[in-house]
């Protein structure tokens, strides 16, 4: 990795981590900086960690952190390069959060009632918008790499397996004549039926694969 590149990478993993931090203080504490209508997909405290959303941002800013270590010290002269499993890491995380911007600019948006706005504000700004563009930006561009193999993209697939488990068994466990509360179907997936899982599960998991590969190609140095 070029050393220009390298202090860029530094820079914005160190801006990344520290985003996702004020991000999460917001919303555990439920602090408002941007009046306007009630905002949706958000809770306070504990409660918060249900979202994906908030999930994958976790995620990333803690494998940016990481990154951000490992490259000072290489960048001092007092570290090794950076290994396969660091790289698939930043791939797992940075699809993560590009799946979180994209199904809430292609989903979300334009379901809820007073439409993307509404989605992109407080806590949600960082979530939904800035973190997930800067850390895609960031791997792409000045974090590039050949250690990654195509069979490395698979690998970027495995957290919204993880979570979709997690989000059909709650699904499951609060359903009532087939149908489900939208206060477990925070997401409103299923609100047609439990059957929809079926549909909607596959389809997020080929769209995240789709994700992981178009970011594993653009990171990979011809």
């Amino acid at each position: 990795m070029k050393n220009y590149k390298l202090k860029i990478s530094i820079i914005i993993n160190l801006l990344t981590t520290i985003l996702t931090i004020a991000a999460c203080i917001i919303m555990y504490s439920g602090f408002k900086f941007m009046p306007g209508k009630d905002i949706i997909l958000q809770a306070t405290k504990v409660e918060m960690l249900k979202f994906f959303t908030v999930q994958s941002n976790i995620f990333v800013g803690i494998v940016s952190l990481v990154f951000a270590i490992k490259e000072i010290r290489l960048l001092k002269g007092k570290g090794k390069e950076l290994t396969v499993t660091d790289y698939v890491f930043k791939l797992m995380s940075t699809t993560a959060v590009g799946l979180t911007f994209l199904v809430v600019f292609a989903y979300l948006g334009p379901i809820t009632d007073g439409g993307l706005p509404v989605m992109l504000k407080n806590s949600n700004l960082f979530f939904h918008l800035i973190i997930p563009v800067v850390s895609i930006l960031n791997f792409v561009i000045f974090e590039r790499t050949n250690k990654l193999s195509f069979k490395k993209s698979f690998y970027g697939i495995i957290p919204t397996v993880l979570y979709g488990i997690y989000y059909v068994s709650n699904i499951l466990i609060h359903a009532e004549n087939g149908k489900v509360s939208t206060v477990y179907d925070w997401y409103w997936f299923v609100q047609n039926g439990i059957w929809t899982a079926f549909i909607v599960v596959p389809m997020l998991l080929g769209i995240t694969y789709v994700i992981s590969l178009i970011i594993w190609r653009t990171n990979k140095i011809k």
